[in-house]
């Protein structure tokens, strides 16, 4: 190699040795720039194996469950597990409701919702095409009509503004990629005096056999939910192992 190449190439072994000082120091220093609310989130070299390596608020944020898991949403032991006939029944729902199901993967709770709403429907989101295909297979199936699939982004769940009175997320909030982005377009859909429910496995009982990141407390719940505006109403702890609380959007109008 020439001297005047090794000159050329000095620049970028300083840089290199830059970032690698860089990080042997401080191993969180670099986070990734992927969203517009970068500052929110760290990314971290070092997580756990059922993590992405990305924290919100404190939270490594889980692995999602991709659609070759959609066997296991359907599984004929759910009920008698999770009891989500009674999710359902502790929703209150009116028949002129609008629900969006986030997240809704292939419809299992969206479908037991429909038949509630008379004059109302189920917007079924989810960032899988694949779900949303099995989706419109059961609507089939099942001759529902008031189930509308929707495709959401990572960052944005594609819904019209004051569109929903309710959105619901079971077992789906901890795997958000970039969840203050969804919330803000949650709380930017709902109606005034909306609701947000959150079902997550209760992360405060060390034996529900659930991994950890895929388990939140309460407490967590309500900090990241008051961060984007949204009041807590009530946690009913009337499932065999799951958190169900209740979120509202102020009514700026009363």
């Amino acid at each position: 190699m020439s001297y005047n190449h090794k000159l050329k190439i000095l620049p970028f072994i300083v840089i290199f040795l830059l970032i690698l000082e860089c990080l042997l120091v401080n191993p969180n220093a670099i986070a990734r720039a992927d969203s517009p609310s970068t500052t929110v989130y760290e990314q971290r070299l070092i997580h756990s194996p059922d993590g992405i390596g990305k924290y919100y608020m404190g939270r490594e944020i889980a692995q999602v469950m991709g659609y070759t898991g959609a066997g296991w949403l359907e599984r004929p032991s759910r009920e008698g597990e999770e009891q989500p006939s009674k999710i359902v029944s502790l929703l209150n729902l009116k028949p002129n409701n609008v629900v969006a199901d986030i997240g809704a993967g292939t419809g299992y709770l969206s479908f037991r919702i429909a038949p509630l709403l008379t004059d109302g429907k189920v917007l079924a989101v989810d960032v899988q095409p694949e779900m949303l295909e099995i989706i419109e297979l059961f609507k089939k199936e099942k001759n529902i009509t008031n189930v509308e699939p929707v495709l959401a982004t990572l960052s944005n769940p594609n819904l019209p503004s004051e569109s929903i009175d309710l959105a619901l997320m079971v077992d789906a909030y901890h795997e958000l990629e970039y969840p203050q982005e969804v919330m803000q377009g949650i709380v930017k859909a709902l109606k005034p005096g909306g609701r947000v429910v959150l079902v997550e496995y209760r992360s405060e009982n060390p034996f529900i056999m659930i991994k950890g990141l895929h388990k939140m407390t309460q407490k967590q719940v309500r900090k990241e939910m008051q961060s984007v505006g949204l009041v807590w109403r009530e946690t009913k702890n009337l499932l065999p192992q799951q958190h169900l609380m209740v979120f509202e959007k102020p009514n700026t109008n009363s």
